[in-house]
C-alpha cells in the first residue's frame, strides 16, 4: 500500500460525500446513533441514508429514524426502500409517507429475504418482482430522487457481468439518477467496474461506498457475504490488533482516506460512507480528505 501527504492533499478540491446509518435495535443503540447523527451534521454532507435490516427487519425503525432526520436536523435523508414481505400498495404507501414527511429521495432496493442474503428472494404475490419495477412506480410518481446500489465486483447472486450490467441499465432507464457501489479496497475494482458501465451505456454518476468498519474480523464476514475481495495488505495492518481498538481506527481512516485520494487522483469527487454509526471514524477520514466542519449559523 502507498503512502500519501496529507498536507499536499490539503490543498486540493474537497469532495463531496454521504453517510449511511443503520437503525437502532434498543435505546441504547437509538442514543448511540442520534449522537452519531448530530456530530456528522455540520459536515454538510450530499445526503444520509438509512438501511434496512435483512427482510426489512428494521423497517419501522428505519421509518422513524428518517422522518426524525428530516424534522429535526438540516441534514437531507435518504430512506431505504424495499421490495420484500410487502404488497406494491404497502410499499408505496411507504414512499408517499415519506413525501408528506418532507423526505424525497428514497434508495430503492430489492432488499434481503428474511433470512439474510444467503436466502432466496421470493416476490410477495402482490409485490414488485424486482427493483426495477420499483423504480418505474417511485419514477412515474414523480416525486423522488432514486438512487440504486450497485456491485464493483461479482456478487452471490451474479450472473455475469453481460447480465449484471444489463440490470443496472435497466435501473438507470427505470428512472435512477445515482447508483452506490458496495464497498471495496482497491481503486482499480471501482476504475475497471467504471469502464465497463460507461460501456453499456450507464451513465448516472456510480458513487463509490467506503467502508468504516474497525473490526476486521467483522470486516471479512461482510466481505465474505458480498463476495468483496480482501486484499492480503489489509489483513496485515490489522494483524496483532484485536485488543488495540484506538489502533484500529487509525488504520480504517488512514485506509479509507488513501482509498479516496486515489480515486480522486482518478477524477472522482463523491464519496459515500458506510459509517457504522460510528461519528469519531467518519470525521476523522473527512479531515483526512481536507473536509472540515460547517460554522453553526447563528440562531
Amino acid at each position: 500500500m502507498s503512502t500519501f501527504s496529507i498536507a499536499d492533499r490539503q490543498s486540493d478540491a474537497a469532495p463531496s460525500v454521504s453517510f449511511e446509518f443503520f437503525p437502532p435495535k434498543s435505546d441504547a443503540m437509538a442514543a448511540r446513533l442520534w449522537e452519531t447523527v448530530q456530530r456528522l451534521e455540520p459536515m454538510a454532507p450530499d445526503f444520509v441514508s438509512v438501511t434496512y435490516g435483512a427482510g426489512g427487519s428494521t423497517r419501522e425503525r428505519t421509518h422513524d429514524t428518517v422522518k426524525r432526520i428530516a424534522g429535526s436536523t438540516t441534514l437531507l435523508p435518504a430512506a431505504h426502500l424495499t421490495c420484500v414481505s410487502a404488497t406494491k400498495a404497502e410499499v408505496l404507501s411507504v414512499a408517499d409517507s415519506y413525501a408528506a414527511a418532507g423526505v424525497h429521495h428514497i434508495v430503492a432496493l430489492r432488499g434481503d429475504p428474511p433470512e439474510g442474503m444467503s436466502g432466496t428472494f421470493t416476490p410477495h404475490p402482490a409485490g414488485f418482482a424486482n427493483s426495477v419495477e420499483l423504480i418505474e412506480s417511485l419514477s412515474d410518481a414523480g416525486q423522488f430522487e432514486i438512487s440504486v446500489s450497485c456491485y464493483p465486483e461479482p456478487h452471490p447472486n451474479s450472473r455475469g457481468w453481460d447480465e449484471d450490467l444489463a440490470f443496472l441499465k435497466a435501473k438507470q432507464d427505470a428512472g435512477a439518477t445515482r447508483a452506490i457501489t458496495q464497498f471495496f479496497f482497491e481503486p482499480d475494482v471501482y476504475l475497471r467496474f467504471v469502464e465497463r458501465a460507461r460501456a453499456r451505456g450507464i451513465t448516472m454518476p456510480l458513487v463509490p461506498g467506503i467502508m468504516l468498519q474497525p473490526n476486521f474480523a467483522g470486516l471479512k464476514r461482510m466481505a465474505g457475504m458480498v463476495q468483496a475481495s480482501v486484499p492480503a495488505w489489509l489483513d496485515r495492518l490489522y494483524d496483532g490488533l484485536d485488543d488495540d481498538s484506538e489502533t484500529r481506527d487509525l488504520v480504517t481512516a488512514t485506509v479509507a482516506a488513501e482509498l479516496c485520494h486515489k480515486l480522486a487522483d482518478q477524477g472522482v469527487n463523491q464519496f459515500h460512507f458506510y459509517t457504522l454509526n460510528r461519528a469519531g471514524l467518519a470525521l476523522s477520514t473527512c479531515r483526512l480528505l481536507g473536509l472540515k466542519p460547517k460554522p453553526a449559523q447563528p440562531a
